[in-house]
């Protein structure tokens, strides 16, 4: 492992927030059919997932509301949402917020025994190789989501 990883991590994350960037507020929100979330669920999702694989959200990080758990982990789904939920602005700009802190991590943190495996992920290093992963994959469902919207506004008129 080395700053590859964080590199990696830069890469897919710029792409990320270019795509939140040219998404449209509105369409973020609309959840078509045959897709379990919406893109705005996607954008909340990966924070709080990268920030539970990082810094060990909720436990070791205050960084993000600790309700973000119940709108945006596995399993959950924007039709259950109740209060505060963040606009779309907010989720891109705590992604970045996020990301400068991601950069601040050591080199030699990459290198670290985690203290029980995660996936069968050993290292920190892997662990950050694997929310890269997961990171890109959620982009390109969101990718998808927006497709399919923008051709049934297309087929609509």
């Amino acid at each position: 492992m080395s700053t590859l990883t964080i590199q990696n991590f830069e890469l897919s994350r710029a792409f990320f927030l270019n795509h939140l960037e040219a998404m449209n507020a509105e369409l973020a929100d609309v959840q078509p059919v045959g897709f379990n979330n919406n893109i705005r669920w996607h954008a909340g999702h990966v924070l709080t997932t990268a920030e539970y694989f990082m810094f060990d959200f909720p436990k070791k990080s205050s960084n993000l509301p600790k309700h973000y758990i119940e709108l945006f982990n596995r399993g959950t789904s924007p039709a259950d949402w109740k209060g505060e939920v963040p606009t779309l602005k907010e989720l891109q700009q705590q992604l970045s917020d996020q990301l400068v802190r991601i950069k601040e991590i050591p080199e030699e943190r990459l290198q670290e025994k985690l203290e029980k495996e995660i996936f069968n992920f050993k290292t920190f290093g892997e662990l950050v190789n694997f929310t890269v992963f997961h990171e890109t994959y959620h982009l390109g469902q969101m990718h998808a989501i927006k497709r399919v919207i923008e051709n049934q506004s297309v087929k609509q008129v």
